[in-house]
């Protein structure tokens, strides 16, 4: 069942524990404050999501090394905040630390000897999410991350599945970097060629395509086989459970080197996949080093928090400004947990629509540390694993983030929403922005939302 919560603050939500992949952890889980009670699973380079809500929260880490060798460990964060690392063994003080202030935090203890090990991860100061990377002999208790290939003999297809193949049915194997998954954000609309010729097509080298709907045609197969020379490109109506957690479905969608999610009702998305094999094939495609995407309703799934009409009238920016709580904001979360969309919530169709109001009380609801990331139509977002993302397309790309100047003045259920001074990055074709750092040569503009007044943004035109 996925998780929602409706015309609520969702500030508590930001440090709960996403999903975790059964393979390899990806996502930290609390209570994690000890050393008994440390995370298990962690796998050698796979990139682990993670917090530090409070003043007092301290993250530990288990993993077992095979044989003598290097012991590398790298921990990034955000700007606002200073978190340090501690390498130990199963007993004694610490073998290795990171206590600068750089970003990220790295370090490597060598010749180290086989057992069981462990990583702390505490705060100098400030709170918020972090990545941690740790490589080392050995697979921590997990299994080894993802490579491509090995997946055996396709599944018998289900005969209630509808499902279009172009190209090949054998799956073909290019190497990838296991770890350095790619996002492509895209916005809606008219698609935009360059995301998938100059992005994707380099990073899944004539690999297999999988797109991903829960109705719809195959009208996405031959031209995204003819911009990206994949070998096969298959699109997968998946539009209950069952069909969700078929052996056929996973092995299409594992065996890809790409994922795209077709544009449609996200809703629909989240309750048919969310939960389901659909969800942990997705993360493992991203975390063997594929690229993960989808426009339109497609985009709304990818990051931690989801816009989720289900059920409701769309929310329309001139309404939900009126009430905080209003009837139309429904949010979920508990489907992909990618570390670069921690703490976010992504919109589309945005300039067009007018959704700037909308997404800044998004934005509101997801609290201080949260952020909206919303791409107008023809507009894409493509996220390398260091966190750099380019705008690639015809419009812009907007991200909404707080900082200390920021005040949400009003923000109470049948009240209307007053917000001041929230940060408005506006990125056009070829601009920069990384997701892990908040980091860009952009300047931002500030806005505000004042629901009491028909004309209620502030400047007049806010995009």
């Amino acid at each position: 069942m996925k998780a929602t919560i409706k015309a609520v603050a969702l500030a508590t939500l930001l440090s709960a524990p996403g999903h975790a992949s059964a393979a390899c952890l990806q996502q930290e889980t609390e209570n994690n404050n000890t050393e008994s009670k440390a995370n298990s699973g962690l796998c050698s380079g796979q990139t682990v999501n993670g917090s530090i809500g409070s003043s007092s929260d301290i993250d530990w880490y288990k993993f077992d090394t095979t044989s003598t060798g290097d012991i590398s460990v790298s921990l990034n964060h955000g700007s606002s905040a200073d978190f340090d690392f501690y390498l130990y063994r199963s007993s004694g003080s610490y073998i290795l630390s990171g206590q600068s202030s750089a970003r990220p935090e790295t370090g490597t203890y060598s010749a180290a000897s086989a057992g069981t090990h462990f990583i702390k991860v505490s705060r100098y100061s400030g709170t918020g999410s972090y990545t941690l990377n740790v490589t080392f002999n050995g697979d921590g208790g997990g299994s080894t991350p993802p490579t491509s290939c090995s997946y055996g003999v396709r599944p018998a297809k289900p005969s209630n599945l509808t499902s279009y193949l172009l190209g090949g049915s054998s799956d073909v194997c290019p190497v990838l970097t296991s770890g350095q998954g790619s996002l492509l954000l895209m916005g809606g609309g008219t698609d935009v060629d360059a995301a998938f010729s100059n992005r994707m097509a380099p990073q899944i080298k004539g690999g297999n395509i999988v797109v991903l709907r829960a109705a719809g045609t195959d009208a996405y197969n031959s031209y995204l086989q003819g911009l990206t020379g994949a070998a096969s490109v298959e699109t997968l109506i998946v539009d209950t459970q069952t069909k969700a957690n078929s052996a056929y479905v996973e092995w299409a969608i594992k065996s890809a080197e790409a994922v795209f999610i077709a544009g449609g009702d996200q809703s629909a998305y989240l309750n048919a996949w969310q939960g389901t094999l659909v969800q942990s094939a997705i993360a493992h495609v991203y975390a063997k080093g594929g690229v993960v995407g989808g426009t339109s309703a497609g985009d709304h799934v990818l990051s931690q928090y989801v816009y989720d009409p289900d059920g409701v009238s769309g929310a329309i920016s001139s309404e939900v400004v009126t009430d905080y709580c209003h009837n139309t904001i429904n949010i979920s979360s508990n489907f992909l947990n990618f570390p670069l969309l921690a703490n976010t919530l992504n919109d589309t169709h945005f300039r067009q629509r007018d959704r700037m109001g909308r997404s800044a009380v998004f934005q509101a609801k997801l609290g201080q540390n949260g952020r909206v990331i919303a791409v107008s139509e023809a507009t894409s977002l493509f996220v390398t694993a260091d966190g750099q993302g380019i705008v690639d397309g015809t419009n812009e790309v907007y991200v909404l983030r707080a900082d200390s100047q920021t005040q949400y003045t009003q923000t109470s259920c049948g009240q209307p929403v007053i917000i001041k001074d929230l940060l408005r990055f506006k990125l056009l074709p070829g601009d920069r922005f990384n997701l892990l750092d908040n980091s860009t040569t952009v300047t931002p503009i500030r806005i505000g939302i004042d629901g009491r007044n028909t004309s209620f943004y502030s400047p007049v035109s806010p995009y």
